[in-house]
């Protein structure tokens, strides 16, 4: 029996679709051979180290930094979609105590489906340009909530409601730890918020897309993304990098740990990256924050970066290895006092806003991300055995 195949050839990708491009973007991009990356026009760490938060979500969703009036305006009209629909909070005790085991991020992603059903979130393959962008920043704004929420019932803690009159890192600490953070640690959340909200075709973002694609609504979307996210090979590492100081301990055991480990191929937390062949950006940006703070677990953070790279040149010569983002991240939260289960939720707070933003772009091409499989089993067709 002949198969008849579609006239559309058939074309192999490279495993986990290496180097293909899969579309074309306004968002931004990342560079890894230089070490840079963007949003827009926009180094992304000079807008981390100059900007708001605010002006960079406004950036994303609406193509433009704002000036003084429409930043403050975003600002507050953002600040006034912190609370949840109260189908939502009723809801949350429950989800929290269902997810007591596997943390806010499991349990957002059942949220964000309820948040969706509560505002009546369609389709953005139903509505127009404007309804999808405010449905987008009203989802963004509502994240944090849900997650600082979620942390706090699974504690045995009452959930904190937002303050409309806090910017968004420090209404997000205030939310996590129920106290005003003082402004420096609340602008170093920030800053990491800022340089965390998009890095390119990750394999969240790129979830997202494939979602948007079917013309599902928003929340559905960033639904999808955050699971992606909460695989290991994705998110996840801040805290095991600060596992990996830990498992250091003193500075007598950096050497002989790294050598071990180097030598027995095995893979240090919070060191190279899919992307760069060179420092990540992220990292040298937060290591100034760390360094801002000081303090003994910096000095020590500090030695260990320094003498990864050292042996690693001494062992392994040519193959080069730099801290990402994760290493310095988790330095830096744990300075300002956020636990390390919640280390991923607050990258997803910031993420969110990258996602929805591809969101946005992809909602415009109303074509769906429709690829193929190779079959490589038996050869069809085989005649199906009766029953008995």
């Amino acid at each position: 029996m002949t198969i008849n195949r579609a006239a559309t050839p058939l074309i192999d990708a490279p495993r986990g679709l290496a180097g293909v491009v899969v579309a074309q973007t306004e968002i931004g991009d990342v560079r890894g051979g230089e070490g840079f990356y963007h949003y827009r026009q926009y180094s992304a760490v000079d807008l981390a180290r100059g900007r708001s938060f605010e002006d960079v979500w406004h950036l994303l969703v609406h193509g433009t930094l704002p000036d003084a009036r429409r930043a403050a305006a975003f600002a507050a009209g953002t600040a006034a979609l912190r609370r949840l629909p109260e189908d939502v909070r009723a809801a949350l005790p429950a989800i929290a105590a269902a997810g007591r085991l596997s943390g806010p991020l499991a349990g957002v992603r059942t949220a964000l489906s309820l948040l969706g059903a509560a505002q009546g979130l369609r389709p953005v393959y139903d509505i127009d340009a404007d309804r999808r962008r405010a449905d987008a920043v009203a989802v963004c704004a509502a994240v944090p909530t849900l997650l600082t929420a979620l942390y706090r019932l699974g504690r045995g803690l009452d959930p904190v409601e937002p303050r409309e009159d806090l910017p968004h890192a420090a209404n997000y600490l205030y939310m996590l730890t129920g106290s005003e953070p003082d402004p420096r640690r609340a602008r170093a959340v920030e800053q990491y918020l800022i340089s965390t909200i998009d890095h390119g075709f990750n394999a969240s973002t790129f979830t997202a897309r494939v979602i948007a694609s079917t013309g599902a609504d928003i929340a559905a979307c960033l639904s999808g993304a955050v699971s992606a996210l909460s695989g290991p090979l994705h998110g996840g590492a801040p805290s095991r990098a600060l596992d990996t100081l830990d498992a250091i301990g003193t500075p007598d055991r950096i050497d002989p740990w790294i050598r071990e480990r180097v030598l027995a191929g095995d893979r240090i937390m919070g060191f190279g990256h899919a992307v760069y062949r060179t420092e990540d950006p992220r990292s040298r940006m937060l290591r100034e924050i760390a360094l801002g703070f000081g303090g003994p677990r910096v000095d020590f953070a500090v030695e260990v970066e320094r003498r990864v790279e050292a042996i690693l040149a001494e062992l392994k010569p040519g193959r080069e290895l730099h801290t990402n983002v994760e290493f310095y991240a988790g330095v830096v939260m744990e300075l300002c006092g956020l636990p390390r289960e919640m280390f991923t939720p607050t990258f997803a707070a910031a993420r969110v806003v990258g996602w929805s933003a591809n969101v946005l772009e992809q909602a415009a091409d109303s074509k769906i991300i429709r690829p193929l499989a190779r079959y490589v089993g038996p050869p069809p067709p085989v005649a199906v055995p009766a029953a008995g």
